[in-house]
């Protein structure tokens, strides 16, 4: 499935290729205050339709994923990180994606809060 995403002013978006029937919901300090609900495909089938200018980033804790938000309407449409096998990740934010319907995703707990 061919997905299409952005923050709220449209000045991050996004298309990526994968299967959406699920995602994750992490309770650490940062996607707890988010809200978002995750979904996670190789970096190959993420591609970013704006400028990576337009892009904002923070990291915390271990600095091993960027967390992406836009400066100007403050949404974080997806993240990127290297796992450790070494394949470069797009962690998505389901809800910045209009065709995804939330309440049917099949959604499982990720303890990030004691990682």
């Amino acid at each position: 499935m061919r997905i299409a995403g952005s923050c709220h002013c449209g000045n991050i978006a996004f298309e990526a290729e994968g299967e959406f029937a699920t995602a994750m919901e992490c309770n650490c300090s940062l996607c707890r205050r988010k809200g978002v609900l995750l979904a996670f495909v190789p970096r190959s089938q993420f591609q970013l339709a704006t400028l990576r200018e337009n892009l904002s980033s923070y990291q915390f804790n271990k600095h091993v994923i960027t967390h992406y938000f836009c400066a100007n309407c403050g949404i974080a449409p997806f993240s990127e990180a290297t796992m450790p096998n070494g394949t470069e990740m797009a962690a998505i934010n389901l809800r910045c994606v209009p065709e995804i319907d939330i309440a049917t995703l099949t959604v499982t707990q990720y303890d990030g809060a004691s990682r």
